[in-house]
């Protein structure tokens, strides 16, 4: 086997880690660049605003030492993957990573504002005229409190932008650290020169200018503005925050003749778990004992509580409100259906759309390049402006500062997490940002039938009475002669028994007629349930019977014929029905301008059935799998823009083809690893609220751009030619990074009951 052949073979693994040191979109393209240069990584796409990096790579032919290492060259720190294993701590605070900085960059503003005012008050006051006379100092000593003033406030609460800045530039990077750096520092430096060797840089004996309050004011407005995003940012990935805060920390198990409460790390696939009323079910499992009924709402959307009896799934997270029941674990940890969920909704988080390319590619220049701007207004100013030396460095400070390329890198992460924030909420998870961009451009919803459009198991639809039976008495019958069969339509029919709680009795003398139906003792009563032939076969007579057939079968419903003690009692209609809000949902497609089409394995009656009902006038009957694939395939020959919505194997190859795909949660694994987004709560509403957050989030997106670069279009120039003063470059510079992030969390006002109306 060749070399390529068994990198092929082997295994890629995706990991989400936390980066630090990241401030603005320049920092985003260069983690990026320093992860695909390390051997044995396959893609790497870095987010700025959940500053996380999602890395696929070879894990055999690579430690995760040599990507810290290849990052820390860059200049930049990446801390171990979050969320790889469930559980996690419910306390928000103690899973919210950016907690800890919040903290920092409030006790950092709290102690620039402080100090900041009274040299504000001194600053104005000596310009002031009306004011001079109160400042009881001398304009020397008044520098030089000034100075005292200002030099905690540059070097305590503005560290992290002098230590970056130090970082940045040894390894020969330029991002935000450096312009602000640069801008507050020169100020400072100047200031404090003037200061202290007033001789040095002004031959006359006037009092020399200083830029304190320029200093400090940016560097509180700065801090200011990193504190209100921090916090929207915050509000923006809310989302995982609640999906962690489900799983509990620890569950009840027995453990020899005694309950013990252990944590939900330490279970085992052969423990026995304990959930009371009231109590939230720790992990996956299936009921070993006792009933109980079960809030899935969080998971499934599901508003009616489950009732869990012995043999039911039962998903961790959900809420057991009555009963006791004990169950034994199907899967733990990183393979439970929550843990699954949350490392999805992560997945999109991280993720990058390909508008935000172009913008990487700008950053990455983008510093470099306003370097020299300020560098050139600084030697025009100084050159050619009565203001000299002074007024060149407000030129070059103003325009380091106002140019911080924030709003930038921010402009489509933040879309992108509320976005998915907000699909997560309406369970829909979405793979990646790139699929929420695709979504925007369909023209064509391509459904499959069973499982997708119906709810994907029979069901009684009709029941006819015949020959002086009541209804109630041929479904009890039917019920209980089918009690003892595991065919699909038997369990219907006793699903359907449970339903109106009618009393199901024990089958004596059971038999099985394969390919026909069953037969048995109720109550003394010989019953037979099956097909025509079924009937015939004992002498039944059928004539009463053919035209519900005929009936039910051009509905595309399947007949079961019923016989109480050799006479037919009556008829069932058993089918698989369409979702409740099936009818709506493709109306809804149809409004927003969608062709929608049904592609079906089933036959040509049934498919047609189906899709009368829920309004499709476009339908395929009877198409294989593959073939269903080669039907995508043409409606992109012929330039559409295909999403295919499907829940089983059969439809993951057409779910792969198309151009953005959709599973059922209920369907297979295979599917929904298929499927570009998946709707977990099994709602069809969900592929209305996928088109339309798409649709809402590219226009986010787009805005929030025009917004940053506009901002640097108009800003730049004006700070370049001194009509900017660096304190206000700096009020601009931090409002247009919280402008976008507020712009970005109005997605979240998105109303998906216009929808499911």
């Amino acid at each position: 086997m060749s070399s390529t052949q068994e990198v092929e073979r082997e295994r890629i693994e995706s990991f989400t880690f936390q980066v630090e040191g990241m401030t603005c979109a320049s920092c985003v393209k260069r983690v990026e660049d320093a992860l695909k240069e390390v051997d044995g990584v396959v893609d790497a796409s870095v987010n700025l605003a959940t500053e996380t990096a999602s890395i696929d790579l070879y894990k055999n032919r690579i430690s995760i030492e040599r990507l810290h290492t290849a990052v820390s060259d860059a200049g930049y720190a990446l801390i171990d993957p979050v969320h790889d294993v469930a559980p996690l701590e419910p306390e928000p605070l103690a899973y919210d990573p950016k907690a800890k900085v919040r903290a920092e960059l409030k006790r950092d503003f709290v102690c620039s504002l402080l100090f900041t005012l009274p040299i504000l008050f001194l600053s104005m006051a000596g310009m002031t005229p009306w004011f001079e006379d109160s400042i009881p100092f001398s304009p020397d000593v008044t520098n030089k409190l000034l100075m005292l003033l200002a030099t905690p406030v540059v070097l305590f609460s503005g560290r992290r932008f002098f230590q970056n800045f130090w970082k940045k530039t040894l390894k020969g990077n330029f991002d935000m650290n450096v312009l602000v750096a640069i801008g507050t520092g020169s100020a400072f430096a100047y200031s404090v020169i003037n200061v202290l060797f007033p001789w040095w840089l002004s031959a006359s004996h006037e009092t020399p200018h200083v830029y304190f309050d320029t200093a400090t004011v940016i560097i509180t407005l700065i801090l200011l503005g990193k504190l209100l995003e921090s916090r929207a940012m915050s509000k923006a990935s809310a989302a995982i925050r609640k999906l962690v805060a489900l799983q509990p920390k620890t569950a009840s198990v027995i453990r020899g003749r005694s309950n013990e409460e252990v944590p939900i790390a330490d279970l085992t696939l052969n423990d026995q778990v304990i959930v009371r009323p009231g109590e939230r079910i720790p992990v996956d499992g299936k009921v070993l004992t006792g009933t109980c009924t079960v809030d899935e709402s969080i998971v499934t959307g599901e508003s009616m509580p489950v009732r869990k009896v012995l043999g039911d799934s039962v998903i961790g997270g959900t809420m057991n409100r009555d009963g006791s029941i004990t169950l034994k674990p199907t899967s733990l940890g990183k393979d439970s259906i929550l843990a699954q969920i949350i490392k999805l909704v992560e997945r999109a988080q991280a993720s990058k759309a390909p508008i935000q390319k172009t913008a990487d590619k700008v950053a990455s220049i983008f510093v470099p390049v306003v370097m020299g701007i300020g560098a050139i207004s600084f030697l025009l100013t100084s050159l050619l402006s009565d203001g000299g030396t002074s007024a060149g460095l407000t030129s070059f400070i103003a325009v380091l500062i106002i140019a911080c390329p924030c709003a930038l890198g921010l402009a489509t992460p933040t879309a992108v997490v509320v976005g998915t924030g907000v699909g997560a909420s309406l369970g829909v998870l979405i793979k990646d940002a790139e699929s929420l961009e695709r979504a925007n451009s369909i023209d064509t919803v391509v459904f499959d039938k069973t499982g997708t459009l119906t709810v994907g198991r029979p069901m009684v639809t009709d029941l006819q009475a015949l020959n002086g039976f009541g209804e109630d008495t041929v479904l009890r019958y039917a019920a209980s002669a089918e009690r003892r069969s595991l065919h699909p339509l038997g369990q219907a029919i006793i699903s359907r028994a449970e339903q109106i709680d009618l009393m199901i009795e024990d089958p004596g003398m059971f038999h099985s007629y394969p390919g026909l139906g069953v037969g048995g003792t109720v109550l003394s009563d010989q019953v037979l349930v099956g097909n025509r032939l079924l009937m015939r076969n004992f002498g039944i007579d059928v004539e009463p019977g053919k035209r519900i057939e005929d009936r039910l079968s051009d509905e595309g419903k399947t007949p079961v014929w019923v016989a109480i003690n050799n006479k037919l009692a009556g008829l069932l209609g058993i089918a698989d029905v369409l979702r409740d809000n099936s009818p709506s949902v493709v109306k809804t497609l149809e409004d927003m301008n969608l062709r929608v089409i049904l592609i079906t394995g089933d036959h040509f009656k049934t498919a047609k059935h189906i899709a009368q009902k829920a309004g499709i006038t476009t339908f395929l009957a009877g198409v294989l799998p593959s073939d269903k694939l080669k039907e995508v395939e043409l409606l992109q020959r012929k330039k559409k823009v295909v999403a295919m919505v499907g829940d089983g194997i059969n439809d993951a190859p057409a779910l792969a083809q198309a151009d953005v795909s959709i599973a059922m949660g209920t369907g297979t694994d295979i599917a929904m690893e298929a499927a570009h987004i998946t709707l977990v709560r099994s709602d069809l509403a969900g592929v209305v609220h996928a088109i339309k957050l798409s649709s809402m989030m590219l226009r986010t997106i787009k805005l929030n751009y025009f917004w940053a670069f506009a901002y640097n279009v108009v800003g730049i120039p004006l700070a370049a030619f001194g009509v900017f003063h660096p304190m206000i470059a700096a009020a601009a510079m931090a409002f247009s990074s919280v402008s976008v992030v507020t712009n970005s969390l109005r997605l979240k006002g998105y109303d998906p009951s216009v929808t499911n109306s």
